[in-house]
C-alpha cells in the first residue's frame, strides 16, 4: 500500500469489476483486467496549483440532505412493487395518476398472463404519455422495445426514450447510454453515463458504497442456481434466523450484520433503515467497531437520520481506537471539510488518509487522490492521483471509477479514452437507485411469480445489466409457455418468445457471458429461434471459446470434423477436442468417444461405422422421442435394462472370440510426411 505519495512507475493493472460475466459451470464472475501502461499517465497535464483554496471544489458530497430513491429515480415502480404510507394513493397529477395506474396494470398483467389487462395498462400509459408525461414516455419506449403490448420497433422505441430522457427520465438516460456503447457511438454514451454515474455516487456514504446491486444469476448453465437462491430467501433463510439468533443473544458481530441486510436491503430482505438502526445501535453499546464506523458515516451523510458531525466523529474516533484502521478515512473526510471538528485541517486530513491507506483500506487510497486531483493540502497532480485512483480502483472502491471516467472522458491525467471513459462509468452508473428492480425481480421469481420477474429483468435488461439479460433469457427458455411472456397482442407466440430469449442471449454475449454467446451458437446451428446459419454459429462458437468454454470448443471441432460452417479439416478437429479437454477435464467422456471418431474416419472412411456415425445427428430427435413414450413408460424400463445386459453379454463374447483367434501384433499404419495420424483410444 503507498505510502507519503509514492506509488510504483511499473505497469499499472486496472481490474475493473465491469460483471462481464465469463459465466463458468460455476457461474462465477471473472473480472476484466484492463492494463494501463505509463503511457497513458499525462504528467505534461498537471497543474502546478496548491491553493488551499481549492478545498471548495471537494465535491465528494455536498451539504445538502440526502434524497430518497424515489428523487433520485423519478417514476420508480416503487410504489407499485414496494408500497409504503407515504406514496400511498399520493399524485401530483392526473396524468401521474394515470401512468402508475397503467404501470400497475402492466404489472399485473404479466404476473397472470391476462391481455386484456395488459391492453388497459398501455392504454393508461399513452393517455399520460400524450400528455406530457416522461414516464409514460419511457415505459412505452421499453414495450416497443421487446414487443409487448406493442409491435416491436426500435426506431420507435429510441424515439420514446429520447422524449422521456429529454424530460428527466434517468432509466431512459440508462436506456440510451446502452443503445449508444452497443454501437460505439461512445461519445454520446459516455454523456449521459457521466451524468447517471454522478446521480449512483452521490448516493454513497463517505468511504462505504451502497451495494443496492446484489446481482443473483438465478441460473447455473441450463439449470436453476439453487445455492445462490437459498441465499436471497430473507427472514426465511436458515442461515439469517440462525444469524438473527445469535443476535437477539447478544453477539455483537452478528447484530452488525443482521443490520447490514437490513439497512441495504441484502440477502432478499426488504429495506428497513429503522430496524437497522436498531441494530447498529445495539452492536455499538456491544463494543462492535464495524458498527461505530458506519454508524458515524451514517450521521455524517445524515442517511435515514438527522444529520450529527459531532456525534459522526465521536463514533469514528471510538472505532479507530478498537484499531479499525478504515475509519480514519471517515476522520480525515471530517478534517478536510471541517465539520465535527475544531476546523479545517488539510494536514491533519492527509495523515488520516494515509494512516488508513497505509492499513489497507481502500477509501484511504482514494481520498489520497482525490487530495491530488484538487490541490488539498499538496501540489496538485493528476498523474498522481490516477495512479491512486487505479489503486483503490483495484481495491474495489467504486467511487475511484467514477473518478477515472471522469479523467478518461476529459483527457486530464491521462490519455483521453471514451471507450475506457464510457465502460468505467456504466460499471458505477449500474450502482443507481434504479438497480432495486434487480432486488424485486429476485423477491418476484422466489414467490414464484415467474411472470413478473421476467418483466422487471427484461426492463433491467434493456438498461444494459447483463445479469438481467441472462435471468430473463433463461426464464423465456426454461419456462417457455409458463414464463407469462406477454407478446404484441396477448401471450407470446413460439417465435415471439424464441427471438426475444435469442436477443437478450446475444445482448448478454455481448457483455462477455459465454454460457449466452454458446446458446446462441446452439440458436444457430439448429435453427431454433432464427434461420440455421452455420456460420454464424461458428462465430458464436468461436466467442465462447475466446472465454475458454469447453463445451462451444468441443462444438468447434465437431463443425471442422464434419465441415459445417468451418472448412473440412481433421487437424483442427483433433486440437479443438484436446483443447476442450484442457479447459473442463469433465470434458474427457465426449473427447475421448470425439477422437475415436476422428479414429474411425481416419482410417475407415467410407465404412458403415462411419456412416452410422454421421447418421446420428438425425436419428437423435426420433430416438429421443422414443425414449420419452416407450422406454419410460412403467414396465417397459425392465425389458431395456435386459436388452443392455444382453448386448453386453454379446459385445464381451466377440471381443474375447477375436482376441483368441488373433494374438499376433497390431499393425500400425506408416505415417506419412504431413498427414495427420490419429491412433485407436485406448
Amino acid at each position: 500500500m503507498p505510502r507519503r505519495g509514492h506509488v510504483p512507475h511499473t505497469l499499472l493493472l486496472l481490474s475493473v469489476l465491469l460483471f462481464l460475466h465469463h459465466h463458468r459451470a460455476a457461474a462465477a464472475a471473472r473480472p476484466y483486467v484492463l492494463v494501463i501502461s505509463p503511457d497513458y499517465l499525462e504528467s505534461a497535464a498537471d497543474a502546478d496549483s496548491s491553493d488551499p483554496a481549492d478545498s471548495s471544489e471537494w465535491d465528494e458530497f455536498g451539504d445538502s440532505e440526502s434524497k430518497s430513491e424515489d428523487e433520485l429515480d423519478p417514476g420508480s415502480w416503487r410504489r407499485i412493487l414496494e408500497p409504503d404510507e407515504t406514496t400511498k394513493e399520493k399524485y401530483g397529477s392526473e396524468e401521474e395518476k394515470a401512468y402508475y395506474e397503467g404501470v400497475r396494470k402492466i404489472v399485473e398483467a404479466a404476473s397472470e398472463g391476462d391481455g386484456r389487462v395488459m391492453e388497459e395498462g398501455v392504454e393508461e400509459i399513452e393517455r399520460a404519455a400524450r400528455e406530457g408525461d416522461a414516464n409514460a414516455m419511457s415505459v412505452l419506449g421499453f414495450l416497443y422495445q421487446i414487443g409487448m403490448g406493442k409491435e416491436r420497433s426500435k426506431a420507435k422505441a429510441f424515439l420514446y426514450h429520447s422524449f422521456a430522457a429529454e424530460g428527466g427520465n434517468l432509466q431512459s438516460k440508462m436506456a440510451l447510454a446502452y443503445i449508444y456503447s452497443r454501437q460505439d457511438m461512445h461519445e454520446q454514451a459516455a454523456k449521459l453515463y457521466a451524468e447517471l454515474a454522478e446521480v449512483a455516487v452521490n448516493s454513497f456514504l463517505i468511504s462505504k458504497d451502497s451495494p443496492v446491486v446484489e446481482p443473483v444469476r438465478i441460473h447455473v448453465g441450463a439449470e436453476e442456481n439453487k445455492e445462490a437462491l437459498r441465499k436471497s430467501r430473507g427472514e426465511d433463510d436458515e442461515d439469517f434466523q440462525i444469524l438473527d439468533y445469535q443476535g437477539q443473544k447478544g453477539n455483537a458481530a452478528a447484530m452488525y450484520k443482521v443490520g447490514i441486510f437490513y439497512y441495504y436491503g441484502l440477502r432478499g430482505l426488504r429495506r428497513d433503515p429503522s430496524k437497522a438502526l436498531s441494530w447498529f445501535l445495539k452492536a455499538v453499546e456491544k463494543g462492535e467497531p464495524k458498527a461505530m464506523e458506519l454508524l458515524g458515516e451514517i450521521y455524517a451523510r445524515g442517511a435515514g437520520v438527522e444529520r450529527n458531525y459531532t456525534k459522526a466523529f465521536e463514533l469514528l474516533k471510538l472505532a479507530a481506537k478498537h484499531q479499525l484502521y478504515s475509519a480514519y478515512n471517515g476522520i480525515g473526510y471530517l478534517y478536510v471539510k471541517g465539520y465535527g471538528v475544531e476546523r479545517k485541517n488539510y494536514t491533519k486530513a492527509r495523515e488520516y488518509f494515509e494512516r488508513a491507506a497505509d492499513n489497507g483500506d481502500a477509501g484511504g487510497v482514494y481520498n489520497l487522490g482525490v487530495l491530488y486531483l484538487k490541490g488539498i493540502g499538496v501540489k496538485k497532480n493528476f498523474t498522481m492521483a490516477a495512479r491512486y485512483f487505479i489503486m483503490a480502483l483495484n481495491a474495489g472502491q467504486p467511487k475511484a471509477s467514477y473518478q477515472l471516467a471522469k479523467m478518461f472522458h476529459t483527457g486530464v491525467g491521462v490519455k483521453k479514452v471514451l471507450p475506457m471513459a464510457t465502460a468505467l462509468y456504466k460499471l458505477v452508473a449500474e450502482r443507481g437507485p434504479w438497480s432495486s428492480l434487480s432486488r424485486w425481480a429476485l423477491e418476484s421469481y422466489l414467490k414464484g411469480d415467474v411472470g413478473k420477474a421476467l418483466l422487471l429483468y427484461s426492463r433491467m435488461a434493456e438498461l444494459g445489466y447483463e445479469v438481467a439479460q441472462s435471468n430473463a433469457a433463461w426464464i423465456l427458455d426454461k419456462y417457455g409457455e409458463l414464463s407469462m411472456c406477454m407478446g404484441e397482442s396477448g401471450l407470446c407466440t413460439d417465435a415471439e418468445r424464441h427471438q426475444r430469449a435469442h436477443s437478450l442471449w446475444w445482448q448478454a454475449s455481448e457483455q462477455g457471458n459465454e454460457h449466452a454467446a454458446l446458446l446462441i451458437g446452439d440458436a444457430y446451428y439448429y435453427g431454433k429461434g432464427t434461420v440455421k446459419d452455420y456460420d454464424r454459429a461458428a462465430e458464436a462458437y468461436m466467442h465462447a471459446k475466446s472465454q475458454s468454454n469447453a463445451q462451444a470448443t468441443f462444438n468447434l471441432g465437431y463443425m471442422h470434423e464434419h465441415g459445417l460452417g468451418l472448412p473440412f479439416d481433421l487437424h483442427l478437429a483433433k486440437r479443438y477436442y484436446d483443447q476442450a479437454l484442457d479447459y473442463d477435464p469433465a470434458a474427457k467422456l465426449a473427447a475421448k468417444l470425439a477422437l475415436a471418431s476422428l479414429w474411425l474416419r481416419r482410417n475407415y472412411a467410407d465404412s458403415f461405422m462411419v456412416r452410422f456415425i454421421d447418421s446420428l445427428p438425425e436419428v437423435y430427435p426420433r430416438v429421443e422421442r422414443w425414449v420419452e413414450d416407450v422406454i419410460m413408460e412403467e414396465g417397459n424400463a425392465t425389458i431395456l435394462t435386459l436388452l443392455v445386459c444382453l448386448l453386453t453379454v454379446l459385445y464381451l463374447r466377440e471381443r474375447q472370440r477375436r482376441n483368441a483367434v488373433a494374438p499376433g501384433e497390431a499393425v500400425v499404419p506408416q505415417q506419412q510426411p504431413g498427414e495427420l495420424v490419429i491412433r485407436a483410444p485406448q
